[in-house]
């Protein structure tokens, strides 16, 4: 999709070469991949673009742009995560944090669109209700912008605001863009969807890109608690979404991982943990257990150490691949399922 601002400039950031070409049909081939790899180098002033004449530059500059986007908020915790709040087109706040694991490796935790349509009753994000789809241009911004904060990033996780299947298109053009050859050359393997469910984007993305990590947020395998917690389960059942995931591990022939956020007295009893053992035990899926987040908003609690352990216990004792997620990112509400500022 090709888009303009105000000006009737048209933005670079978020086309891949082909369609490059088709904005710079004056630009001989090998000229066009050189904007495409400058762009990819976040190189996003044309007047740096030194393989370029000084009247192809200046054509750039007066036709295109390639950012818009604008850092209202950055913030920093003590364990290294860092946020950022970014004003988009329309006035609308999006937030993107940088995590850092013991090994210093960075992850860039992206969104995908403002706000989220799918309320679930646990996460701020679902709070604020749904204002629209980013564009492919304003997925990969928050990359760039992370990565010049922080540097080098090496692994890409969308699991920012929105529900990444439901801005399919948008999403796997940013990932098509990070991977290209003629550009960054970001493994696929280094990126991770995370889910609520979404069994069509599931059965897409197992076709379209098999290469790519699969987390899902299950939260409980009980169906009845999942429709109270998670209304998206009304029209993507637990049943069918075992399927799903079979097949994507099929295809892909990769370890799926299974989010589960635990919450006081909701989750974390010995039912609980049965019901979700009998869900991922054929499944040979990752289990990744995470202590719910404050959220001044809601009214759940996080899970108390006696029940994360006794959950984490019972799993190892079924023989299932389980971890605890460190907290990251608390200090500036930029936990999971903490994102979701309206303002700054």
């Amino acid at each position: 999709m090709i888009v303009e601002n105000k000006s009737g400039r048209v933005c670079l950031l978020g086309l891949l070469p082909e369609e490059l070409q088709k904005c710079l049909p004056d630009f001989k081939s090998f000229k066009v991949r050189e904007v495409f790899k400058n762009i990819s180098r976040s190189l996003f002033s044309f007047e740096d673009y030194t393989t370029l004449t000084y009247t192809e530059r200046s054509f750039l500059t007066e036709n295109f742009f390639c950012t818009s986007a604008t850092i209202l908020e950055h913030q920093k915790d003590a364990d290294g995560t860092q946020k950022i709040s970014i004003q988009i087109d329309g006035g609308h706040i999006i937030e993107a944090v940088l995590l850092v694991d013991k090994d210093n490796r960075k992850t860039a935790c992206i969104s995908s669109q403002v706000g989220c349509p799918l309320a679930c009753q646990f996460c701020k994000t679902g709070l604020l209700g749904f204002a629209r789809n980013l564009s492919t241009a304003e997925i990969l911004e928050q990359f760039f912008l992370l990565e010049r904060i922080a540097g080098t990033i090496d692994n890409i996780v969308f699991m920012g605001m929105g529900e990444p299947l439901l801005n399919f298109d948008a999403v796997k053009k940013s990932i098509l863009i990070l991977s290209h050859p003629q550009g960054r050359h970001f493994s696929k393997r280094r990126i991770t969807i995370s889910t609520s469910g979404i069994i069509s984007g599931i059965v897409r993305l197992g076709t379209e890109l098999p290469e790519i990590r699969l987390a899902v947020s299950l939260t409980t395998a009980n169906e009845k608690l999942r429709r109270m917690l998670m209304p998206v389960t009304l029209e993507n059942p637990l049943h069918k979404l075992k399927e799903a995931l079979f097949d994507f591990a099929k295809q892909g022939k990769r370890r799926i991982t299974l989010e589960v956020a635990l919450m006081h007295g909701i989750n974390t009893d010995k039912q609980a943990c049965a019901e979700l053992i009998e869900f991922v035990q054929p499944l040979n899926a990752h289990v990744n257990l995470i202590a719910w987040n404050p959220i001044p908003e809601l009214a759940f609690l996080p899970p108390t150490e006696k029940e994360v352990q006794f959950v984490y216990r019972e799993l190892q004792t079924a023989h299932i691949n389980v971890t605890k997620r460190k907290k990251h990112g608390g200090d500036i509400s930029g936990a999971c399922g903490q994102l979701g500022k309206v303002h700054v």
